[in-house]
């Protein structure tokens, strides 16, 4: 698949800068010793004389402070939280910074711009903040790292290999990999009960632009970690929140292990339900975008599932609404046109499998068919009879009389289609399965089975009239 990048067809969605909040107004109230650090050789007085140069300016000097002197004070800013100790200061260069990205997130390639000799990596740095006892400096230091990070001028695909991931010699690697870790643990146990969840899923929505990023994010089980977010999430009341965890799970859509991680792990069926009730039009638009790129994906036959969970109706009704987003009609006649391809490329076998893998069979007219079956029983051997075994285990387990019918009929139809139908039956235990149900409560149960039996015991000449009579 190609990266985001070339997704150019629609507009691209982007994460809104971090508002200022109360919380980074009264930090932003405090008043800083800078003599008092240059005394004790924390900062140096060029570092000094450029921050007190920008504290508590007017808006107007703070920018061209930055354009003078844009990288020596991102150089400065750093340096002191490298060699400041002091919550209360680690916290106000914190807020300060997140202040001036706010105002223009292009800001965060000072960080990246003619570093001097002595300069503190600025990864390490906020690194090592994430590891601060008090949530402020975590949640800042997450969201100045992703934008500093976002904003590397070399920053590309990059590695993805086993041996790169083992001893990443690019900083920038090494960051992308701790900071991955940090965020998924931040998803899986948080740290603060309401506030490690939005930090961690805003990082994400800016740093899985980059294929390292995704590859890293997926292999942690990081698709699995953001499912249950879209159910959880989707109220009006978390409506930026839901819009960046679609937003990662669109960019995740471009990385082809994570679209498989998402067709088992109910993202789908997430996804139609948020395009389906989500009243902000930027979450839809995303949504949809994700969906859409889970269609191009052919060979998982993810239509059936969006068909299931109810994305025709959907598209429908969105369809009819009116839509202040220019991007939402096409990307809606786009998604409903896959959807149409889809279903309709979809092989008759295609669509059993996913029958018997749901667990619940219905008489749909495959099971009947002996069209189907003949055209489809070398399909039975893939992957050393998968969708065989699974039948036998429903034979097993499943309690649904009409499921234990239907796959007694089919494991029938095996028998007399297969060419060793009823050897490769018997080498799986299926005989004594079906022979328990001759005994079922239930009548049709009892009688397909029975028909079952009788198939795996008479001589393949035999069976052509017991065909007729279970048809």
């Amino acid at each position: 698949m190609a990266p985001p990048a070339a997704a150019a067809a629609y507009r691209i969605p982007t994460v809104p800068p971090a508002l200022i909040d109360d919380d980074l107004n009264e930090i932003l109230a405090r008043d800083i010793p800078w003599e008092t650090y240059v005394t004790a050789r924390l900062i140096s007085e060029r570092d000094a004389q450029l921050l007190r140069r920008y504290d508590k300016r007017p808006e107007e000097l703070q920018s061209s402070l930055l354009d003078e002197a844009g990288p020596a004070l991102a150089e400065a800013c750093v340096s002191v939280l490298r060699n400041v100790t002091k919550e209360e200061t680690a916290q106000y260069l914190l807020a300060l910074l997140v202040q001036m990205l706010a105002v223009n997130p292009g800001r965060a390639k000072l960080f990246h711009q003619d570093p001097g000799a002595n300069a503190a990596d600025p990864y390490s740095v906020f690194l090592r903040l994430l590891q601060r006892p008090d949530w402020f400096t975590q949640d800042k230091a997450s969201r100045i790292l992703a934008q500093v990070l976002a904003a590397r001028p070399d920053r590309g695909d990059g590695p993805s290999s086993s041996a790169s991931d083992a001893a990443a010699s690019d900083p920038a690697d090494a960051a992308i990999a701790a900071f991955v870790e940090w965020l998924c643990n931040q998803l899986r146990r948080p740290t603060n009960p309401t506030k490690s969840v939005p930090c961690a899923v805003a990082a994400l929505a800016t740093l899985l632009r980059e294929k390292r990023a995704r590859t890293l994010f997926t292999r942690g089980g990081g698709v699995q970690l953001l499912s249950p977010l879209l159910r959880s999430c989707n109220s009006p009341a978390n409506s930026q929140l839901l819009y960046e965890i679609c937003l990662c799970l669109w960019q995740l859509s471009y990385y082809r292990p994570a679209v498989e991680a998402m067709a088992g792990s109910g993202v789908v069926k997430g996804l139609v339900d948020v395009v389906k009730v989500a009243q902000k039009e930027k979450v839809v638009r995303v949504g949809l975008l994700a969906l859409r790129n889970l269609l191009d994906d052919e060979q998982l036959g993810l239509a059936a599932d969006m068909v299931e969970a109810g994305l025709p109706k959907v598209v429908v009704q969105r369809g009819l609404q009116t839509w202040g987003d220019e991007d939402i009609p096409p990307v809606l006649e786009s998604v409903g046109d896959a959807l149409k391809r889809g279903v309709t490329t979809m092989s008759s076998f295609d669509k059993y499998k996913k029958e018997v893998m749901s667990g619940m069979l219905d008489w749909t007219p495959m099971h009947t068919s002996e069209l189907f079956w003949r055209q489809n029983i070398d399909r039975f051997e893939e992957k050393d009879f998968q969708v065989l075994r699974v039948l036998l285990k429903l034979l097993e387990a499943s309690r649904e009389v009409r499921t234990l019918a239907v796959a007694c009929n089919d494991l029938g139809r095996f028998i007399e289609t297969h060419p060793h139908g009823r050897y490769v039956v018997s080498d799986l235990r299926g005989k004594e399965l079906v022979m328990r149900l001759m005994s079922h409560p239930d009548a049709e149960v009892q009688k397909r089975a029975l028909l079952c039996v009788q198939k795996i015991m008479l001589p393949k000449d035999k069976l052509d009239f017991l065909a007729a009579a279970s048809g």
